[in-house]
């Protein structure tokens, strides 16, 4: 009788295929936000992301099944290099809450985030929200996330808000309406606003609630390159 053995298939180690498979997907969802870019988010199909990653429109397909399924992970992606920025921005600050509201807050338009690029992705996502649930959902969720941060924030320096106009909630909710609208005004009129006027005016802003730490607000706003 033939001696029987049992074999395993001679193929890449599992953590190579993983590692293969990890590499493949940011390559794509990074390919998806430079067509997004390019083309807007109704031109962006999975030819032109695979086109723009250099691989097969099949490669895309394979990991993807759809478009919709490759914008949400590429939503994802953006979201969590957002929060990440963000929560870097906070920690390196230390421990004093006014240092740890004003890194967040103009952590926003900081060089190295609010590029053109971000700028016009974020935008198209933002235009297909409303008819996108599932865009809405990861919206809404991370975006609540940082605002508990910021609320939090503005009441822990709340004892140092002067008169009786301002609350932490409305300080907060103030300070998240304007860095949207930056966003939106540096990627629609880039010529009318430079993130160094917008600092200027979010540490105005911060110097008017809290006067006794105005000139350390001022200072901050005005280390930046």
């Amino acid at each position: 009788m033939t001696e029987q053995t049992n074999k395993k298939p001679i193929g890449r180690p599992k953590g190579e295929q993983v590692e293969n498979a990890a590499r493949r997907r940011k390559q794509l969802v990074e390919a998806a936000i430079d067509s997004i870019v390019e083309l807007g988010m109704s031109a962006t199909t999975l030819a032109t992301v695979a086109k723009a990653a250099g691989l097969s429109q099949g490669v895309a397909v394979f990991y993807f099944k759809t478009k919709e399924n490759l914008l949400v992970e590429t939503l994802k992606h953006h979201y969590a290099e957002y929060d990440a920025f963000w929560k870097k921005a906070i920690d390196d600050a230390g421990s004093d809450p006014i240092d740890r509201l004003t890194a967040l807050v103009f952590a926003d338009i900081d060089s190295d985030l609010c590029t053109a690029r971000n700028l016009a992705l974020w935008n198209s996502y933002w235009g297909e929200a409303a008819a996108r649930p599932r865009f809405a959902a990861i919206c809404d969720d991370h975006d609540r996330t940082r605002y508990e941060v910021l609320t939090q924030l503005c009441r822990e320096v709340s004892h140092l808000i002067t008169g009786n106009i301002w609350t932490p909630v409305s300080v907060a909710d103030a300070l998240d309406s304007m860095t949207d609208g930056m966003w939106i005004r540096l990627h629609i009129t880039p010529d009318f606003m430079d993130r160094r006027q917008g600092r200027r005016i979010l540490a105005s802003f911060m110097a008017t609630v809290f006067p006794t730490e105005a000139a350390r607000i001022l200072r901050r706003a005005e280390s930046y390159e």
